[in-house]
């Protein structure tokens, strides 16, 4: 027993001490901080119109960074090694919770992509999945990483592991984290060995013409590339949001007009 205890306490000071990347903590905090900022300076006249409150909304966001930062610290002293035993669960989970949203998901503006806990709790799986997909290609593609050169079994094996993911996905529709998703996966695969090429060629003959078919298939994507290239066509609308960045740029100019200015 006191073997046992002993080897215990060691497992756990080894878990505390393991090192911090000061640079990726105080390149964390400053984005962190920065983004606060940002937060307080756009919400806060909409906050004390609505509440009030000038910093209810900054206080809500404030909160969340703190617990944020503290969940961060915590599973930094993980060890990464540590989630290579659940890359294949990882995949799975991901499937059930997509899966989970379609049937038990709220449809909120012609979308299912939230699931309510309670009606002030909720959360979005696809948020989730990002992490999720992240740890399950890192396992995959060590295991695999002497055949990630070959175009069959490196490149398009490792590729019809995302379809079904990207396939839940857009019956949401989730066109914008499919299009992360994606991006994520194909880096990591680039990163462990995968050919540019091979995703540059199949990119270009299948990948771009099926986001053109989704585009046009569906008016609301449609209409926003539409809006993006003439806002003005409908500036109380549609082409209201594009039109208030271009004031803003335009009246701040690089560095902006100070905080919580109008």
């Amino acid at each position: 027993m006191a073997k046992k205890k002993n080897k215990n306490v060691k497992n756990f000071s080894s878990f505390l001490n393991n090192p911090v990347d000061f640079t990726l903590l105080i390149t964390v905090l400053l984005l962190l901080s920065l983004g606060l900022i940002m937060v307080l300076s756009a919400s806060s006249p909409s906050a004390l119109a609505e509440s009030g409150n000038s910093y209810a909304f900054f206080s809500k966001q404030l909160i969340f960074a703190i617990l944020g930062i503290i969940a961060m610290l915590f599973i930094s002293k993980i060890d990464y090694r540590f989630y290579k035993k659940f890359y294949k669960h990882a995949w799975v989970l991901s499937l059930l919770l997509l899966g989970l949203v379609l049937i038990a998901g709220r449809t909120v503006n012609g979308a299912k992509r939230w699931i309510y806990v309670t009606e002030t709790l909720s959360f979005q799986p696809s948020e989730l999945v990002k992490f999720l997909m992240i740890i399950f290609y890192a396992g995959i593609l060590v295991k695999n990483r002497d055949e990630l050169g070959k175009y069959g079994k490196g490149f398009i094996k490792h590729i019809c592991f995302l379809a079904p993911i990207i396939g839940l996905l857009l019956l949401q529709p989730h066109f914008s984290a499919s299009i992360v998703i994606i991006g994520i996966c194909s880096i990591m695969m680039i990163v462990a060995g995968c050919k540019f090429w091979y995703f540059l060629a199949t990119g270009s003959t299948i990948g771009v013409p099926a986001i053109i078919l989704l585009i046009i298939k569906s008016p609301y994507r449609l209409q926003r590339v539409v809006t993006f290239l003439d806002p003005w066509q409908d500036a109380t609308d549609t082409g209201w949001q594009v039109i208030q960045s271009l004031y803003a740029i335009g009246s701040g100019g690089l560095f902006g007009a100070g905080l919580r200015r109008k």
